[in-house]
C-alpha cells in the first residue's frame, strides 16, 4: 500500500486577470487584516516579568492562607499548590484573565472552584445527557489546527427549525440540560490540553453563523458566554467566525474600539464562500469537516494525510497519479472548497493503442456537495488523472486530495 507516491506536479492553464474586490469584501478583509495574529503564551516562569512572578506567588500564598498549605485543591485534575508546572499554568490563566490583579484573580478562581463543585463539572465527562442528535452538528471537537490546538466547532443553524428549538430550549429545565451538555463538550476539549509551559494549553473555536437564529438563541448564547468567560479563562487561542453575514463587518467596526487588542488578536472573520480558504490557513484538510471543504471522516477511520492545491480562477488542474499496476486498486478522496466547478476522473493505460477509460465522466459539482470518495481497479498498468476545471469562474479555490494504492493479492 502506498500513500502519495509518484504524484506529478498539477498542470495548470493560463490565469485570468483578477476581479476588483467588492465593498463587502473590503470591509471583511479590513476587519481581519488589521488584527495581528494571536501569539499564545508559553507559560514559562522564566518568561514572566518580575511583577508577574510576584503576582503568581501572591496568588499561591492567598490560596494557601485560605485552604491550608497541605490542601489538595485542584482543577481539571491538576493540583494547584503542589509546585507543579501544570498548576502554575492554571493559575496563570486566571491571572492573565484579570491582568495580573491578584485580588481579582483570586476572586475569579474561588468562584470557579465553587461553581465546579456545585455544577459537578468533574463528573460531567461520563454522563449521557441525551443529545445524540446534536453531536457532530451543533458543538463538537474535531481534529487539531496546524499548531496542535484541539478545534471545537459550533453551528446553531439547526435551531432555525421551531420544533427543534422548542425541543431543546422550550423551558428552563431544557435550557439547563443543554448548557450542561455544552460544558461537557468543552471539558472534552480541555482533556486534550497539555497544561505545560511551551505546550498546547488552549483550543480553537470555530463558530458557523450560517442560518443562526440570533434572537431565539440570545438567552442560551448569553448563558454559554457567561459560563465560559467566568470559568474557562484563557482557554481559547483563536476564535474563527465563518459564514459571516455582510452586516457583521459593520457591527465589528462599531464594537472594535471597545475590545482589547488581546481579544481582537484572537478573532478571524470569514464571510460565506471563503470558509475553506480561511480554515486551510489554520488546519490541514484532513482535519477539517467535509461540510467546510475538508476530508475529515470521509469514509471513517483515522485522518490520513492529504495534499493541498489551489485552483485559480479560469484554470483547469490535472492531478496525475502514476505507477499504478494492473490489478491494483486505487482509492482516492478529493474536495474543492465551495466546488461550483467541473470534475472528472480517467485512467490512462501505459500501453500504446489502449483506450483511456472514463472512470467518472465530467460533471458540474454544486457548492453544497461534500468530498468525493471513489476507487478503481484497472486491468493494465497506467495512471489516474483527476481533473478539476474552474475555467468558467474567476474565483480562486482551495482543494485537497489523497489516495491509496493497494496491490493485487492474486497469485499469478
Amino acid at each position: 500500500m502506498s500513500m502519495m507516491e509518484k504524484t506529478s506536479t498539477p498542470e495548470y492553464s493560463p490565469k485570468p486577470q483578477p476581479l476588483k474586490k467588492s465593498f463587502v469584501t473590503s470591509l471583511m478583509e479590513a476587519a481581519t487584516l488589521r488584527t495581528p495574529s494571536f501569539k499564545e503564551d508559553t507559560y514559562f516562569i522564566s518568561h514572566l516579568k518580575s511583577s508577574e512572578k510576584k503576582a503568581l506567588e501572591e496568588l499561591k500564598h492567598k490560596l494557601m492562607s485560605t485552604h491550608g498549605p497541605d490542601s489538595s485543591i485542584s482543577m481539571w485534575g491538576i493540583p494547584l499548590l503542589e509546585g507543579e508546572d501544570r498548576g502554575d499554568v492554571v493559575l496563570l490563566k486566571f491571572l492573565r484573565a484579570r491582568d495580573f490583579r491578584v485580588a481579582d484573580s483570586y476572586q475569579m478562581l474561588t468562584k470557579c472552584l465553587t461553581w465546579r463543585e456545585d455544577f459537578e463539572a468533574d463528573k460531567i465527562l461520563d454522563e449521557d445527557l441525551g443529545f445524540k442528535e446534536l453531536e457532530g452538528i451543533v458543538a463538537y471537537m474535531n481534529g487539531y489546527d496546524r499548531e496542535g490546538h484541539p478545534v471545537c466547532y459550533n453551528a446553531y443553524g439547526i435551531f432555525k427549525d421551531k420544533e427543534m428549538y422548542e425541543r431543546i430550549f422550550g423551558d428552563d429545565e431544557k435550557l439547563k440540560k443543554f448548557l450542561r451538555w455544552r460544558v461537557q463538550v468543552l471539558e472534552r476539549g480541555i482533556q486534550l490540553l497539555h497544561f505545560k509551559p511551551g505546550g498546547v494549553n488552549s483550543i480553537i473555536q470555530v463558530t458557523d453563523l450560517k442560518d443562526m437564529p440570533k434572537r431565539e438563541l440570545r438567552v442560551a448564547s448569553n448563558h454559554i458566554l457567561s459560563l465560559f468567560q467566568d470559568n474557562y479563562p484563557e482557554m481559547v487561542a483563536r476564535k474563527i467566525f465563518i459564514n459571516v453575514p455582510w452586516y457583521f463587518s459593520v457591527v465589528y467596526s462599531m464594537i472594535s474600539p471597545f475590545l482589547t487588542q488581546r481579544t481582537k488578536s484572537k478573532f478571524v472573520i470569514s464571510k460565506e464562500g471563503n470558509v475553506a480558504e480561511t480554515l486551510y490557513k489554520f488546519m490541514r484538510p484532513e482535519d477539517i469537516p467535509v461540510q467546510y471543504g475538508g476530508l475529515s471522516n470521509v469514509h471513517g477511520g483515522p485522518p490520513k494525510p492529504a495534499s493541498e492545491f489551489t485552483v485559480k480562477g479560469g484554470e483547469k488542474v490535472n492531478i496525475q497519479i502514476e505507477g499504478i499496476e494492473g490489478g491494483a486498486t486505487i482509492t482516492w478522496d478529493i474536495v474543492v472548497g465551495g466546488w461550483e466547478l467541473e470534475y472528472s476522473a480517467e485512467f490512462v493505460p501505459n500501453a500504446q493503442g489502449s483506450y483511456t477509460i472514463a472512470v467518472e465522466k465530467p460533471r458540474k459539482i454544486a457548492s453544497n456537495e461534500e468530498a468525493i470518495h471513489n476507487s478503481f481497479t484497472p486491468k493494465e498498468a497506467g495512471k489516474m488523472v483527476l481533473s478539476v476545471d474552474n475555467s468558467s469562474s474567476r474565483k480562486r479555490k482551495v482543494a485537497a486530495y489523497r489516495y491509496i494504492v493497494r496491490k493485487s493479492s492474486a497469485i499469478g
